[in-house]
């Protein structure tokens, strides 16, 4: 089949990207009268420069490749791709391949860990040279108001695409036909079309959930829906394609029990409502986003940080339908969209703007200064959590969720040259043609005279060898880091270890003094575990500056290859 080669997009996710990574200011703009207000993308002074590479009939690694070779020769400073491989080596990997050039070249990479989370190992775009992004969920609920007969009111969720008010109609709810799981069962209902119903909470145990549920109902034509459900999934999806409201659990018993004990129960619902009022800590780390390490390579703890990636308004092709009503098929200049997707324009967005405040910094240096800066304490100060409200490990969120701010004054910075790189690459014992797909000719395969898997890299991960005979032998890993001084003079700066479960963190110097700015100083860390198979445990450094407010943090992840490797998604 010829392939369409016109670059314009035909189904909207890159225009959306490149939205968020560096749109410019847009009033009045919404999803359907959801999110409504000024739109803008992360740093929208850049210029942007969208190369295709992916077309209807697919794409192709070589044109992948392409593109980001064209985009470094064209002089970008940042590039953002939302796009993937999983499992396979990096020497077969184009996005790492690729990538790796442009590192060469100065150019940082984000890139989205991708959406088959939550399970160990199930990151993409885990190469040590390219930021990895996964998605976090903030402060910010799309909403319809339901308000029962008695005058009760319960803010739902909800993402009806149109200006709809439903008033005062009659409410249902029935074990039989409130399972909401067949529309041939629910159209045996006498009146649907000026009755509301009530959907039970349904944990997908039967093949089917809120989507199923909401086809069901509006094929058997019901007025509106009330759907039970606690599934994160709902809270993520803009497809809402009848009148209707998600309430939990806890609200749902109460509406029950008000239609149960009412002769004429009846309710009405509002909708295009948005709030910003922190119902819960946040952010928090989305279920769908991948967990690490890298299967491809797993001697760097992945991924990096974590960016919005749930329901984000940005651009899209206004001739590319966005949402439906039953068969109603609607467009919009701006849409909401969720996934690591959208995560990794964010961070390459922040790039950007460190970029352009310090011209001098290197892709690591970047990396870096994003990474020791992110938060990880949500809004209560509390452990940044799951969606199902279990902390958080750096193979989920990385360092945490980006802080631009601090990022532009980060105190300290891990550096990594091209040549640690290509000493790292020598440490894998890759054929000279596996050597060659990186670094593009032969000249360093026979000078690998200092192999190292020890990069001067931000965060720290252990790997512990269980035994399946039970014996559990001390795991002892030195790493080596140099920290270079970005502040404005002299500073000191010492070491606040908290360590994992069952291990001791040792580290030596425990303080750093820096005379000048730019001037560097090495550390030791040594970590000792006694581990079993209950492994996964979690801790970090922090190097806090004397008598200021930075501070330098780097997460620690032990875990064993068994725990990881023994669950695929």
């Amino acid at each position: 089949m010829e392939r369409n080669l016109q670059s314009r997009d035909t189904n909207g996710h890159g225009t959306h990207c490149a939205s968020i990574a560096a749109g410019n200011f847009a009033k009045g703009v919404s999803h359907f009268g959801y999110a409504q207000g000024t739109a803008r993308g992360v740093a929208p002074r850049a210029r942007i420069a969208v190369y295709k590479f992916s077309f209807r009939e697919g794409s192709l690694t070589s044109d992948l490749i392409a593109a980001m070779d064209q985009a470094v020769a064209d002089g970008v400073d940042m590039i953002s791709i939302s796009f993937g491989y999983r499992f396979i080596p990096l020497y077969e990997d184009a996005i790492s391949i690729a990538s790796f050039g442009a590192m060469m070249k100065g150019v940082l990479v984000s890139a989205s860990a991708g959406n088959r989370g939550p399970s160990w190992g199930t990151l993409g775009n885990g190469s040590p040279w390219i930021l990895c992004v996964a998605a976090g969920f903030t402060d910010r609920t799309f909403a319809g108001t339901l308000t029962l007969g008695n005058g009760l009111k319960i803010k739902g969720w909800s993402l009806f695409p149109a200006r709809a008010f439903v008033r005062d109609f009659p409410v249902i709810y029935n074990k039989t036909l409130s399972n909401c799981s067949s529309d041939e069962l629910l159209s045996q209902f006498p009146d649907p079309q000026n009755t509301i119903i009530i959907c039970d909470y349904n944990k997908l145990e039967d093949g089917f959930g809120f989507d199923s549920q909401i086809f069901h109902v509006t094929r058997a034509r019901f007025k509106a829906g009330i759907f039970i459900s606690e599934d994160p999934a709902v809270f993520r999806d803009a497809s809402f394609t009848h009148l209707g409201v998600v309430i939990d659990k806890k609200e749902g018993k109460q509406v029950i029990n008000y239609v149960k004990n009412s002769v004429d129960p009846t309710a009405t619902i509002t909708f295009q409502e948005t709030y910003l009022d922190g119902e819960r800590p946040n952010p928090f780390l989305l279920g769908y986003s991948s967990r690490g390490p890298s299967r491809s390579y797993a001697g760097i703890a992945k991924p990096d940080i974590m960016a919005p990636g749930a329901l984000i308004l940005a651009a899209v092709p206004p001739n590319i339908p966005s949402v439906s009503i039953e068969n109603l098929q609607l467009t919009t200049d701006y849409e909401l969209k969720s996934g690591t997707s959208m995560a990794a324009p964010h961070a390459a967005g922040i790039a950007a703007m460190l970029k352009g405040a310090h011209p001098d910094w290197s892709p690591s240096v970047i990396r870096s200064a994003m990474m020791t800066t992110a938060n990880h304490l949500n809004s209560a100060q509390n452990p940044i959590t799951e969606d199902d409200n279990m902390v958080a490990s750096p193979l989920g969120m990385g360092s945490g969720h980006v802080d631009p701010n601090r990022a532009l004054d980060p105190g300290l910075v891990y550096d990594a040259t091209p040549q640690d790189y290509i000493n790292l690459i020598c440490s894998l014992n890759f054929t000279e043609e596996q050597f060659k797909t990186f670094a593009r000719s032969s000249a360093n395969y026979d000078n690998c005279s200092n192999p190292s898997a020890d990069l001067n890299y931000p965060s720290f991960i252990a790997f512990y060898s269980y035994s399946q005979e039970g014996n559990y032998p001390w795991l002892e890993q030195k790493f080596r880091r140099t920290l270079t001084n970005v502040g404005k003079g002299g500073a000191t700066y010492r070491v606040k270890i908290e360590s994992p479960k069952n291990s001791t963190i040792s580290v030596s110097p425990q303080t750093l003094v820096f005379k000048n700015k730019n001037e560097k100083q090495s550390y030791t860390l040594i970590i000792r575990y006694r581990g079993d198979f209950n492994s996964g445990q979690t801790g970090s450094i922090t190097w806090i500056e004397k008598n200021r407010n930075r501070s330098v943090r780097s997460p620690i992840v032990i875990t064993t290859t068994v725990d990881l490797w023994g669950a695929e998604d």
